[in-house]
C-alpha cells in the first residue's frame, strides 16, 4: 500500500469517526416515503383513480405522523429545535445571498420554513382530494347563505342546489390541482436548496437523509 493510499484511508476513517447521527430512522423513512407517495399520486392523477386515492391517503398519514413526531420525536426531528422566527429566517436568507450563511447540523432556518410550507400544502392537497372523493363530504364545509325565492318550485330549488354543488366541486378541483402544482414548485425549490447547501458546506445532504449521519459540527457551526 502506497503512502498516498494510506493517507486517503486514514482520511476516510477520520471522516467516518467524525460523523454524528442526526436523522433518526423514522424521519428518514418519512422523508423518502413521502417522496414516493407524492410521485405516485402525481403520476396517477386523471389516469388511475384508485392508485391516486391510495397514494393520497398515504401522504395524509405520513403528514399526520410527521406532525406528531415533530412534537415527541428525536432532537433534530422536533419543531422546537429547528423552527425560527420570520426575522431569523430572512436574516439567514440574506446571508445565503451573500454566501456567508452558517452551517446547521439539523435543519437551517430556510429549510425549516420549507418544511412548514410543504406540510401545509400537502395537508391542503390531501384534504381537498378527500373532499372530492365523495360528493357528500362537501356538505361538511361551511355553507354559504343563499337567498331562495319562495315562489320557486321544489324541482327548481333542487336544480339550483345541484348547480351550486357542481360549482363547489369545480372550485375544489381547481384548488386541489393548484395545490398539487404548488407542491411541484416547492419541491423544486427544496431540491435546489439542498444542492446549494451541499455545495456550500461540502457535504452530501441527500446521502445524510439515507444514512442519518452528518459531519460533526465545527467552529462556527450551529448544532
Amino acid at each position: 500500500m502506497t503512502e498516498a493510499t494510506t493517507q486517503e484511508a486514514l482520511r476516510i476513517d477520520k471522516e467516518k469517526s467524525a460523523n454524528v447521527r442526526v436523522w433518526d430512522p423514522l424521519v428518514r423513512t418519512f422523508h423518502w416515503g413521502l417522496v414516493a407517495a407524492f410521485a405516485v399520486a402525481w403520476l396517477s392523477a386523471e389516469e388511475l383513480d384508485t392508485v391516486h386515492e391510495i397514494a393520497g391517503y398515504v401522504v395524509a398519514g405520513l403528514v399526520a405522523f410527521r406532525l406528531v413526531w415533530g412534537l415527541v420525536g428525536s432532537r433534530y426531528a422536533r419543531f422546537a429545535q429547528f423552527l425560527r422566527s420570520p426575522g431569523a429566517t430572512l436574516s439567514y436568507l440574506r446571508d445565503m445571498v451573500q454566501g456567508k450563511e452558517r452551517r446547521y447540523l439539523g435543519h437551517n432556518p430556510a429549510g425549516a420554513a420549507m418544511i412548514v410550507a410543504l406540510l401545509v400544502t400537502l395537508s391542503g392537497t390531501a384534504f381537498t382530494g378527500w373532499l372530492l372523493e365523495e360528493p357528500d363530504r362537501v356538505a361538511m364545509l361551511p355553507s354559504v347563505p343563499v337567498i331562495v325565492a319562495p315562489a320557486w318550485a321544489d324541482n327548481d330549488r333542487d336544480d339550483h342546489e345541484y348547480g351550486q354543488r357542481g360549482e363547489v366541486d369545480g372550485l375544489l378541483k381547481e384548488v386541489h390541482e393548484a395545490l398539487a402544482s404548488l407542491m411541484l414548485l416547492l419541491v423544486a425549490l427544496h431540491v435546489g436548496g439542498v444542492v446549494l447547501a451541499s455545495f456550500r458546506h461540502h457535504e452530501n445532504l441527500a446521502r445524510a437523509m439515507v444514512t442519518g449521519g452528518k459531519r460533526a459540527p465545527g467552529p462556527g457551526d450551529i448544532a
